[in-house]
């Protein structure tokens, strides 16, 4: 999937499958950003019920909001996926 035109007004409709997807590369971005404190939430996301990935999305997301502005600049790319993921929770079957 291509991503570069995609944008918070005009998500893209997600379905279980590529929400899981996108919060495998979360995962794999915190790593490589040594941020565990995002990441763990994302380890086996296929086992995960619906509502526990909304509960790890929203709590993600809460958390990088309330880090320090210039942390936080460094985290943008994580951001983007969860606000992404976020906007396509209602698809979660």
């Amino acid at each position: 999937m291509n991503d570069d035109n995609e944008t918070i007004r005009w998500p893209t409709n997600l379905d279980r499958r590529a929400i899981e997807q996108r919060l495998l590369r979360v995962a794999q971005m915190c790593e490589s950003l040594r941020l565990p404190e995002v990441g763990r939430r994302f380890i086996d996301v296929p086992a995960m019920s619906p509502a526990q990935i909304a509960t790890n999305v929203v709590a993600s997301i809460t958390w990088l909001f309330n880090q320090p502005e210039e942390r936080r600049a460094g985290f943008e790319a994580v951001t983007k996926e969860l606000e992404m993921v976020a906007l396509n929770l209602k698809n979660l079957k």
